[in-house]
């Protein structure tokens, strides 16, 4: 039966081991549990509720991606679409939570259709790997920009823009832990970013920084849904902005999940020798259905997480992995007291350190020839100066049209560049 569900046979695999992969994969991300609602409630979302959409979200992800896939594989909300949501949706383009919600709905939707259709495939072979890596990375160092904003460890600067925030316990508990998570990290321990939240967030009690409520108790019953279960608004929702940005969400999903489980299924030796994966159709629409679930409860966009790496680096092969770290996501429903407790000061050496594991993919970019060069170097510099995912990757595409095209190599753009191109420019007109 359990082969048949979640791809493990007992006469050539052990129990303990896909179990304590799994185990293992849960410790290594189980920070997102702290880190999701920290970011997505400076929207103005209710924090509780948002802990609870987040580990049921991760919850169903991973399970459906057990049964469906049987590879072992975890998902959550993504570290790059969450700060998307807040940051550049509800802070930077003026859009409330319940509207931005809504486009992640519809972004859910329209990613299980083109799963279905296997149209993904087109949409991703027309972005030039060169745009592909650049985003990741600008992505990576926006996240990391916004961990040291919440801590108070940058601040603006009427003059300069940013500058050196000031010496505070907040800033000062941050850089600690950003120093604590790189040294775990180095050796090598599991579960890095997790413990050095804990620890952060213990040492916060006597500074001042982490603070306890009257009463409290470390289990409890899950917090209610209700302040973010589909509280979808479609006011101001029909216009070219709200294409650009569903557009936006699917290629940044699509990009995320695809690098991800090639990354994992090379890694796991699970990649075949002409560079397929087995099941990869059904991984995709677990985190499609995913995505559409989580927006339902209030949740950011679902996708495969890379920490499932440290699982299979324990064994792990199957959906009996994904399977353990699935429960485990249900069963952290009822701490979430504790994880509520943390400040967000303890959440950024999480935030810097995802930042460092994204930039990653910077060599990868071809440097020598510079109408490649350009384009992905505005698209990292404007993610992270115009504090907008969605501007970086538009400024970045639309240079890459332009210097091809005036360059005398406009077939090395696709039509589907030049569509989105055209989609970008009235966007910025308009």
């Amino acid at each position: 039966m359990l082969q048949k569900l979640l791809g493990f046979d007992k006469s050539t695999m052990n129990y303990r081991t896909e179990i304590v992969a799994g185990m293992t994969t849960f410790l290594t991300m189980s920070y997102i549990l702290a880190v999701n609602p920290s970011i997505l409630s400076t929207t103005g979302m209710d924090k509780g509720a948002l802990f609870t959409a987040t580990a049921l979200a991760s919850a169903v992800a991973t399970l459906l991606l057990a049964f469906m896939a049987k590879l072992p594989f975890a998902q959550a909300p993504s570290m790059g679409l969450n700060a998307f949501f807040a940051f550049t949706l509800v802070q930077g383009m003026g859009y409330s939570w319940e509207t931005a919600l809504a486009a992640m709905f519809v972004e859910g939707i329209i990613f299980i259709l083109i799963t279905f259709l296997n149209i993904r495939e087109i949409i991703l072979n027309s972005i030039p790997m060169n745009l592909r890596h650049a985003i990741s990375a600008g992505i990576g160092m926006f996240i990391a920009f916004i961990g040291l904003k919440n801590a108070g460890i940058i601040a603006s600067n009427p003059a300069t823009f940013v500058t050196l925030g000031q010496f505070t316990p907040t800033s000062i508990l941050a850089m600690f832990g950003i120093i604590l998570s790189g040294v775990l990290l180095v050796k090598k321990v599991k579960g890095a970013l997790f413990y050095s939240i804990i620890i952060c967030t213990l040492i916060g009690i006597p500074m001042g920084v982490t603070k306890i409520p009257d009463g409290f108790i470390p289990v409890s019953m899950p917090q209610s849904m209700a302040p973010t279960f589909c509280k979808f608004s479609f006011a101001n929702f029909f216009n070219i902005n709200t294409v650009i940005v569903i557009f936006t969400l699917l290629l940044i999903n699509i990009f995320d999940t695809v690098g991800t489980l090639v990354g994992l299924a090379s890694k796991s030796g699970i990649m075949k020798e002409d560079g397929t994966i087995p099941h990869v159709k059904e991984a995709m629409m677990s985190d499609a259905i995913g995505t559409t679930i989580g927006s339902l409860m209030g949740s950011s966009t679902i996708t495969t997480y890379v920490e499932s790496a440290s699982g299979i680096t324990e064994g792990g092969r199957t959906g009996l992995t994904s399977f353990t770290t699935g429960v485990l996501f249900l069963l952290a429903l009822f701490f979430s007291p504790i994880f509520l407790l943390i400040p967000s000061a303890a959440t950024s050496g999480a935030l810097v350190l995802v930042g460092v594991f994204m930039i990653d993919s910077i060599p990868k970019i071809n440097l020598k020839d510079i109408s490649e060069a350009l384009p992905a170097f505005i698209t990292i510099i404007m993610m992270l100066l115009t504090y907008s995912i969605a501007d970086g990757i538009a400024m970045g595409l639309l240079s890459f049209v332009f210097v091809k095209l005036l360059s005398g190599k406009y077939k090395e753009v696709s039509v589907t560049m030049y569509i989105l191109a055209a989609l970008f420019i009235i966007k910025f007109i308009f």
